[in-house]
């Protein structure tokens, strides 16, 4: 009988803890997009959410530790669903645009708090949140990188670098791009994903040389002239 009351008395300590857990999360997001997330208090929240503010601290020791606590879970969810959808036999494109639509979506469904947790994600590896983060954040390099290690066995691509080198440099125009586009407070998620591609599509053809693209224009010329010769529209 002890046994069992100890039990019951375990599992409703535990269900506590995550209500309580809950309420920390929400009221944080909460007030860090109706008041801003620099005039926001620990203590407010700690009201807000019903829990002392020490209780708060076991969570986190700071703001940003405490805006990430709100955003760790979600991501490393999204960050799953991409290597879900990455398939193997797909164009570089195809994969990359798939990866980016997943997580544009997820930031874009609260853009203030997208917009807060991108700019404290600069230089965060500080704190009891920062860890999980660094892991979702490798994670999701290494995605882009076995993106174009994949293209490169399919022989769509032959980078000069080496594919994670690859990946991180994608990597970096997607965090950009993504920022630029939750900029706007009327962001189309469409127009967002086509800017992407177009950044992506320039790193993967590159600049060119003006060699190379004054032998491409007289190639050209010289098709549309053997085509005109021919008669063929």
């Amino acid at each position: 009988m002890t046994d069992v009351v100890l039990a019951g008395s375990d599992g409703l300590r535990a269900r506590n803890k995550l209500d309580k857990l809950r309420r920390i999360k929400e009221a944080a997001q909460t007030l860090f997009v109706a008041k801003g997330f620099d005039e926001t208090t620990m203590r407010e929240i700690a009201v807000r959410a019903g829990v002392g503010l020490g209780t708060i601290f076991l969570y986190a020791k700071d703001k940003r530790d405490l805006l990430f606590l709100t955003i760790n879970e979600p991501l490393e969810q999204i960050t799953q669903e991409a290597e879900g959808v990455f398939d193997p036999n797909g164009s570089l494109m195809d994969n990359l645009l798939a990866i980016a639509r997943l997580h544009y979506r997820f930031f874009g469904r609260q853009p203030a708090l997208a917009r807060l947790a991108l700019r404290e994600m600069i230089f965060y590896d500080t704190g009891a949140q920062a860890a999980s983060f660094q892991r979702t954040r490798e994670r999701l390099i290494r995605l882009f990188g076995h993106t174009v290690e994949s293209a490169i066995k399919n022989a769509e691509i032959e980078p000069s670098e080496p594919p994670l080198f690859a990946g991180w440099t994608l990597f970096c125009i997607f965090q950009v791009e993504l920022r630029r586009w939750l900029s706007s407070d009327a962001a189309q998620l469409r127009a967002g994903l086509n800017e992407l591609e177009r950044a992506f599509r320039m790193l993967v053809v590159g600049f060119g040389t003006i060699a190379e693209r004054r032998g491409l224009t007289k190639r050209s010329q010289q098709r549309k002239k053997v085509i005109h010769s021919k008669g063929i529209n």
